[in-house]
C-alpha cells in the first residue's frame, strides 16, 4: 500500500506546466495506472498469496524494462525492488502456509 502511495506521488507531477484542465487530468488518470495496477495485484495477493507472488515478480520484471530502472541502481532500489521483495514475500508466506496444513 504504501508503495502504491509512492507512486500516486509521481502521478501529481502531472499537474506542471501551461496544458489545459483536461490535458492534465487525462495525463494524472494514465500516471496512477501503475499504481492501479499494484493495488491489484495486491488484493489477489491477499486471497490467493502463490498467485500474489506471482503477479508480483513479473510486475518487477514489467517496471524494471518499462521504466529502465536496471540502468540506474537507485531507480531499481525505489521502482522495482519493492515489487521483487514482495513478490518473494508472498510465496514464502504460501510456501509457509502449505506446510503448516
Amino acid at each position: 500500500m504504501a508503495f502504491a502511495g509512492l507512486l500516486t506521488l509521481f502521478a501529481f507531477d502531472t499537474f506542471e506546466g501551461s496544458t489545459g484542465f483536461a490535458d492534465k487530468i487525462g495525463a494524472f488518470v494514465m500516471h496512477l495506472l501503475p499504481a492501479l495496477i499494484t493495488i491489484a495485484c495486491l488484493a489477489v495477493a491477499w486471497r490467493y498469496r502463490l498467485w500474489g507472488g506471482i503477479l508480483f515478480l513479473f510486475l518487477g520484471i514489467v517496471f524494471t524494462f518499462y521504466f529502465g530502472t536496471a540502468g540506474n541502481l537507485y531507480n531499481f532500489l525505489l521502482i522495482s525492488a519493492p515489487l521483487f521483495a514482495a513478490g518473494v514475500l508472498f510465496l514464502l508466506s504460501a510456501r509457509a502456509g502449505e506446510s503448516a496444513s
